[in-house]
């Protein structure tokens, strides 16, 4: 009886000494790292965007005035270039903002461009692309802060702070994300940056302008699935017209 009471000890302490190893599997599980494919010139304007966006005089809606935001660029492969920040923006948004420049990348090229506030109607249920969302997960080993650059962290990202970067060719780039505030506030960053750096010649949108602007679903009705449209965040939004001006 002794005997047999002493194996699941055994057994238990076994266990726990194999829980407490640490396995380091490394940031890549395989992957290759490999310079960004976008010349750093064309980041490094694209990214000094970001602290004039949040400063601009009509705000761009939102929580924050000025807004605190996780900025990300990816070439067109999905590897990561950049990730910047302006003041304490959330932790969580870093991973947020890199997933959104890499679904603005991976569902735009030269006949159409889709912002990731595009791509929330047709991702709710009863949608055309419902399920998209599980697609292309997020490489949790470049979550921690300074790992990810050289790398395909992957991630899907349904509503606004992710848009195409384009040349004046009408060719894909990689992509911006941008989080830190509301969905609404992050797509107007991500347009506004883009707009100001010059990297924003789309082939055609969904939009009513025929651009990859937001497209606001009417107040107090629900998003339909067959459109391209999200939700209002908060009184406080511009307009997609406003988005567009960018004040001088």
């Amino acid at each position: 009886m002794l005997k047999w009471l002493a194996l699941p000890v055994i057994a238990v302490a076994a266990i726990a000494s194999a829980r407490a190893q640490t396995i380091d599997y490394g940031p890549t599980q395989g992957a290759t790292w490999q310079p960004c494919g976008i010349p750093a010139a064309i980041v490094n304007k694209v990214q000094g965007e970001l602290s004039v966006v949040v400063n601009l005089s009509d705000g761009n809606g939102g929580i924050f005035q000025p807004n605190m935001m996780w900025s990300a660029i990816v070439d067109r492969t999905g590897r990561l270039c950049s990730v910047i920040k302006t003041g304490d923006a959330w932790p969580g948004s870093r991973a947020i903002s890199i997933a959104k420049a890499s679904t603005a990348n991976s569902y735009s090229n030269y006949k159409l461009a889709l912002s990731t506030a595009n791509l929330y109607g047709p991702t709710l249920p009863q949608g055309s692309l419902w399920g998209l969302n599980e697609s292309n997960p997020f490489n949790p080993f470049l979550l921690p802060q300074n790992v990810g650059p050289g790398f395909v962290p992957g991630g899907t990202i349904t509503f606004g702070g992710g848009v195409a970067l384009y040349n004046s060719s009408h060719q894909v780039l990689g992509g911006l994300g941008v989080s830190g505030d509301s969905s609404c506030a992050d797509h107007a960053i991500a347009f506004r940056m883009r707009k100001l750096a010059g990297y924003d010649s789309i082939p055609a949108g969904v939009a009513p302008d025929n651009t990859d602007n937001i497209i606001y679903a009417p107040v107090g009705t629900p998003v339909d699935p067959s459109t391209f449209e999200q939700p209002h965040c908060f009184p406080s939004d511009l307009s997609p017209s406003q988005i567009e001006t960018i004040p001088q």
